[in-house]
């Protein structure tokens, strides 16, 4: 069995509501990790109103823990809702999936499958999605 650990993030304290966008991230999580019969969930780790535009990977105590806890090897998936629940930085976000994929984990998002590393075309996509990302937050 696999164990899963989930990260949920909203970047505004509006988001944090509880009928809002974290209930539904985790809903979407679970339904994921049932449809994999491997699958166990571990647990979860919250970001309530940060934002991962403006807010460093190195500034993100959450972020910080689930690296010291792939490093010590008590999991082996990461799941989010949407990869830029991760993060929205291109000069960080993509080096820090790239981090846990090194670590032997594997980083999984709900919507986008997983996130692999194997080939150089693999890390563009992964830098280009983060690029998207950050794009669209300067948008907004």
């Amino acid at each position: 069995m696999k164990r899963v650990l989930c990260l949920y993030r909203v970047s505004t304290k509006g988001q944090v509501d509880p009928k809002d966008d974290i209930p539904v991230q985790r809903r979407e999580c679970m339904r994921f990790i049932e449809n994999h019969h491997d699958w166990v969930y571990l647990g979860e780790r919250l970001e309530k109103g940060v934002s991962g535009y403006k807010v460093s990977v190195q500034n993100r105590d959450v972020l910080q823990e689930i690296m010291q806890m792939a490093k010590r090897k008590e999991f082996e998936i990461l799941l989010v809702f949407m990869f830029d629940r991760l993060g929205r930085r291109e000069d960080e976000t993509p080096f820090f999936v790239e981090a846990l994929v090194q670590h032997g984990i594997e980083v999984w998002s709900v919507n986008e499958g997983r996130q692999t590393i194997e080939s150089r075309g693999d890390k563009l996509m992964n830098y280009i999605r983060y690029w998207m990302a950050g794009g669209e937050s300067e948008k907004t």
